[in-house]
């Protein structure tokens, strides 16, 4: 096959993957194409956790055509019975005689047994074609099997001056009705919203995706003293949408009255912030919980930049001014002391919201550890 088929074939798959962002995980988003005679003849995404993965939807559309036919794949094919039958079993007995595969799976049952498997029915498989763009849109995934932990959007919009709020605390609206909206889409498919108890007291969010998207996101409160108040949007709501509020010091009757309104209380003590920020997500992550956006404030999403938790940045930038060096930056925290070690982001891209900038981009982890 040519080089340029491979990529035009497996750039296909891709695109259908992501068709499955919020509505697979903690699965993996996943794409499969069926090409025969340089002509795609089937194909296929994984379009709902628990249902049928792409291969399988791939080769039902290609029905007999899948004989003699290469079958391109994002990810390694499954070998193992889950809640789905494996997928080797199906791609064995359709008669594919090549497969092209982006990367291998993680998950320990996978992880090489997939291709193993195909090998030694005679298939011929061929790994690596977009790897990097396979491992990246996958990268939540690949974090919460390899690391048990969620991967972290950190969010937040600023001025042009790098200010998040005015010296009074008024922070609406920044940012415009187009970047919103993209924020509520974002909300609307990851598992989990993190926000600090000083916004739950300022701005008495709702925190819900508005219109509702695939999933809905598990509020978390970083209370530590559980001021969140019994008649707050989060509390009132809790038995419509999953509220979890984190605290350190606490009390029997206040824990009572927040539970018997719905709410989930859980206690996390350290003196220090980033093991704090660590123990919560590795709470997350035995939860399953693959894709965490956190909204805080200064103080919260300088925590979590200070533990080194955040996977990706989404940065929107609107075209006004604030001034006063009182006026709130997006991070406190300890941050950096120097230039040359600075942390910082790659793969950045920066796109037109409306009136606004949004730039996103993947940190680069520096394996620090503040107190």
């Amino acid at each position: 096959m040519s080089l340029h088929l491979d990529q035009s074939m497996m750039a296909r798959a891709l695109e259908l993957a992501k068709q499955g962002q919020g509505r697979v995980e903690p699965n993996p988003m996943v794409g499969a194409v069926v090409v025969k005679d340089e002509r795609i003849v089937g194909e296929g995404y994984h379009q709902v956790y628990g249902g049928p993965h792409a291969e399988i939807l791939a080769l039902e559309q290609a029905a007999s055509h899948a004989n003699g036919a290469i079958l391109y794949v994002t990810l390694e094919p499954c070998c193992h019975h889950g809640k789905t039958p494996p997928c080797t079993e199906a791609i064995i007995k359709a008669g594919i005689k090549e497969v092209v595969a982006a990367c291998s799976d993680p998950f320990p049952e996978v992880a090489g047994n997939g291709f193993k498997a195909l090998c030694q029915a005679g298939i011929e498989v061929r790994i690596g074609v977009q790897k990097e763009k396979a491992e990246r849109l996958n990268a939540p995934f690949f974090k919460l099997v390899q690391a048990g932990l969620p991967y972290v959007i950190a969010k937040w919009a600023m001025t042009l001056d790098g200010k998040i709020a005015t010296s009074s605390g008024e922070s609406k609206w920044i940012s415009g009705e187009e970047s919103r909206q993209l924020v509520h889409d974002l909300r609307g498919r990851v598992d989990g919203i993190v926000i600090g108890i000083v916004t739950v007291l300022a701005d008495d969010p709702l925190l819900t995706a508005r219109p509702a998207g695939p999933r809905v996101a598990t509020r978390i409160v970083l209370d530590s003293h559980l001021k969140t108040p019994l008649d707050s949007q989060l509390v009132s709501t809790a038995r419509q949408v999953p509220t979890l509020l984190v605290h350190g010091s606490y009390d029997d009757d206040r824990i009572a009255a927040l539970t018997a309104s719905g709410c989930e209380c859980v206690r996390i003590e350290s003196p220090h912030r980033s093991e704090r920020i660590n123990l919560l997500l590795k709470d997350l992550g035995r939860r399953r919980m693959t894709n965490l956006l956190v909204e805080g404030g200064a103080a919260i999403l300088g925590s979590f930049f200070d533990a080194d938790a955040v996977d990706e940045v989404w940065a929107f930038m609107a075209p006004k001014w604030i001034g006063n060096s009182a006026a709130r930056g997006p991070l406190d925290g300890i941050g950096g002391r120097g230039i040359s070690p600075i942390s910082q982001l790659e793969d950045v891209t920066v796109e037109k919201v409306g009136q606004d900038a949004l730039l996103r981009g993947r940190c680069i982890h520096s394996q620090r550890s503040n107190s």
